[in-house]
Order: structure tokens, then sequence, then C-alpha cells
């Protein structure tokens, strides 16, 4: 006897492929879309479908793109002389959220397997460096491995700040974050 529901166990199984997403919210939206909410399964995976023909990598710096080039590496009213290293494309979109930084990304992706000498080519006549990176000891290799190897380049090298965030208690904090603040603190 055939299980008549293989397509919505398949269908479960594809959203909880899906980073952020357990089992209980998988079974949730397979539910959704298999009851209420054909509509949003047909718009569903025609945004999937158009998104994996449209979008690739920025010839640049690696961030996600229409074309050859990026938004934000076209853009000549941005600060091509200085350069934020994020470990991915995701980072791009919460830093632009803030709108505080004018300057151009550069994507790492997979730092295990990165191409130095392309991220060479995207440092040209740039004079700083600002690693975004989350804090663990992982990052602060990859800074003093960049460092190191990017030496040559006369280039100021920065990181983002880290300490305690805004509106939360120093119970809250994690013991890392807190140390890095202390460790890190300035005169007022």
């Amino acid at each position: 006897m055939k299980n008549s529901l293989e397509p919505f166990k398949n269908l479960a199984e594809a959203f909880g492929s899906l980073p952020g997403i357990g089992e209980k919210s998988a079974l949730k939206l397979a539910y959704h879309i298999v009851t209420e909410g054909s509509y949003d399964g047909i718009k569903l995976s025609h945004a999937i479908e158009r998104a994996l023909e449209s979008i690739r990598v920025c010839s640049k710096c690696n961030n996600l793109s229409e074309d050859e080039l990026c938004a934000i590496c076209s853009d000549t009213m941005r600060d091509s002389s200085k350069i934020c290293l994020v470990e991915s494309a995701k980072d791009i979109i919460t830093i632009e959220k803030l709108g505080q930084y004018d300057g151009i990304y550069y994507v790492l992706n997979d730092s295990d397997s990165f191409d130095l000498s392309h991220l060479r080519e995207a440092l040209v006549g740039v004079k700083e460096l600002i690693f975004a990176f989350a804090p663990s000891i992982a990052s602060d290799t990859m800074m003093l491995y960049l460092e190191s190897q990017l030496e040559d380049l006369n280039l100021n090298f920065t990181k983002i700040a880290q300490g305690v965030p805004t509106g939360i208690s120093l119970e809250n904090v994690d013991t890392l974050s807190l140390a890095r603040a202390i460790e890190d603190r300035v005169s007022i």
C-alpha cells in the first residue's frame, strides 16, 4: 500500500532542512501550505525559482547580486577607500539596515577556502580594512592571519567594537562580550 502522505512528509522535510526551522515549525508550514495556503505555496515556489535563476555572486565582493557587480560595488557614491570584511552576505544586509556605513564590503563566505588573491584584488586603492566578525577565537585567528598576509598593502586594520548591548542587564550578557567590554573600555 502506497503511503499517501509521502508528498506532505517531503514538504515538511524540505522546510525542516532550512536554517532556523525546527521540526514543529516545518510541520506547521507544510500543513498551512497544503490545507490553507495553496496560493502562498505557489507564490513561494515562484519566488524560490526566480531567486535561484537570477541571484548570483558579485564578481568583486562576493555579495549577492542580479548583475556582475552588486548595487554597492556599482554605487559611485560609496567610499571605496574602506572595505568592511564580513563572513556572509547576510551580514551586509544587517549593516546596511543601520544606514551608517558608507564604504564597500567583501564577503569571505567560507573562511576555510576563500581566495586570498581575489581579496587582494578587491583591496587595490583601499586604506582601511574593517573586520566585522562575530566574536570568537576562530574570528580572532582569521583576523591575525589576514593581517599577516596583507601587511604589505599598508592598510589600517580595524574591527567593529564589541561589548555590552544597549538595554541589556549585565546578568544577561555572555562572559566573552562582558570581558571584551571591560578590556576595551573607553574614557568618558
